[in-house]
């Protein structure tokens, strides 16, 4: 009996990860990888940090490509347990040993671009080592048609552990010239996979499960904006003033949660290779700008009693608000929606355009900080009525809402199941 019973846990234990083309289409989001997704919130928030301290045109890019190599990061863990992943114990060991790398970057993270650029990239190609011997074992169960594009995966993966780890051996500005070829490379690599890999479309399903992962990552990017506010408010005077400024910041968060969850979030891309490859680059953009504007909240509160904020902060929530528009043009491009409500969604795509540069304006005209942040929220508040009016005109409003209770039932069974 005893020896049955430690079969049967070295069984469950460690079974082998799901293959390409078994993707469960009635699994929802685990526990597990919730928790492995607040680990990024570390790791988001010491860039964040360092940004908001640094608000010049070089703190951005610094900022934009060593987010860059955060998002690329989670992408590859995020796939590879939505897509291969179980609830079994090799699973768990394996995800718990990418949260404890990804504690050790976070401490890395504030100086990547600096001091701590060596130790970020050495932890950073162990993160990508543990990666690509997980995607490795999926191509070890694979079925022939898959090869392909597991085995373009693994190129890339050992290609970036290469140049990652020699990256630790050069100078700053040279290491970060590095990480952007990195990050440019990655996001190219899986816009051609999805172009021109058949097999992309196969192995790569969209799944409620995977839209839904996608927008806790669009939720946890929205929670540096809530710090931004919070430390803005901390450090500065606490007078109405400063208050309110804090406050009418925060509504822009706000604004992306809306415009976000409303017109691109919880809703399914087309089941083609080249959309599920534009939606997947789509949310780089709209996390990037999210994550930039909560830095830009600490300096913007800072300076609530000036005439004008200061220059840099203006044009980085300026900025942030018009990618982060451009991003969503660019995700509302590949949903099944946007074919479907073509009527909705045409419209509401040159309205998010027009309200990017709308606040690019905002940004050139520069206006108190409170008024700046005011007229930014005021730009997607409107956005946002304009597609509340669009949906409703074409009767498809709570369409994504029924959806999702009726989902619920499905995923909550799914959470019982081994293989979910």
């Amino acid at each position: 009996m005893q020896t049955r019973t430690i079969d049967r846990f070295r069984d469950w234990f460690w079974r082998p990860p799901r293959p390409h083309g078994e993707s469960l289409q009635d699994r929802s989001v685990s526990n597990l990888e919730l928790l492995y997704d607040l680990v990024y919130v570390a790791v988001i928030g010491q860039a964040s940090h360092t940004l908001a301290a640094d608000l010049t045109a070089r703190g951005v890019l610094e900022f934009a490509i060593v987010f860059g190599m955060i998002w690329l990061a989670w992408v590859n863990g995020s796939l590879y347990v939505e897509l291969h992943g179980r609830q079994d114990g090799r699973t768990r060991f394996f995800v718990f040993v990418q949260m404890a790398i990804l504690v050790l970057l976070a401490v890395f993270t504030g100086g990547a671009a600096a001091d701590d650029g060596r130790a970020f990239a050495f932890t950073y190609a162990v993160f990508l080592a543990v990666n690509a011997w997980l995607w490795l074992s999926v191509r070890r169960r694979d079925r022939p048609e898959f090869m392909a594009v597991t085995g373009a995966w693994l190129v890339l993966m050992a290609i970036s552990i290469v140049v990652v780890l020699v990256s630790a051996f050069l100078p700053p500005d040279p290491r970060l010239i590095v990480w952007a070829g990195y990050v440019v490379a990655w996001l190219i690599g899986i816009k051609v996979l999805g172009a021109r890999s058949r097999m992309f479309e196969f192995g790569v399903r969209p799944t409620d499960s995977m839209v839904e992962r996608f927008g806790l990552f669009t939720i946890i990017v929205l929670g540096e904006v809530v710090i931004g506010v919070v430390a803005g408010l901390t450090a500065a005077d606490q007078n109405p003033l400063t208050i309110a400024t804090g406050l009418i910041a925060l509504v822009v968060g706000f604004g992306f949660w809306w415009m976000y969850f409303d017109v691109v979030g919880r809703r399914l891309p087309r089941p083609d290779r080249r959309a599920v490859a534009t939606w997947i680059l789509g949310h780089f953009p709209i996390a990037l700008a999210i994550a930039a504007s909560g830095a830009g909240m600490v300096t913007l509160i800072e300076h609530a009693g000036d005439p004008a904020a200061p220059a840099e902060t203006a044009w980085l929530l300026s900025g942030a608000v018009a990618l982060g528009l451009a991003g969503m043009i660019l995700t509302a491009s590949s949903l099944e929606d946007a074919r479907r409500l073509s009527a909705v969604y045409r419209p509401v795509e040159r309205a998010l355009a027009a309200g990017a540069v709308a606040a690019l304006a905002v940004g050139w005209i520069n206006p108190a900080p409170w008024l700046l942040a005011l007229l930014l929220a005021l730009i997607l508040g409107a956005l946002w009525l304009l597609a509340l009016g669009a949906f409703l005109r074409a009767d498809a409003w709570a369409e994504a809402e029924e959806e999702s209770h009726a989902a619920q039932p499905a995923g909550a069974a799914a959470r019982t199941t081994p293989d979910s």
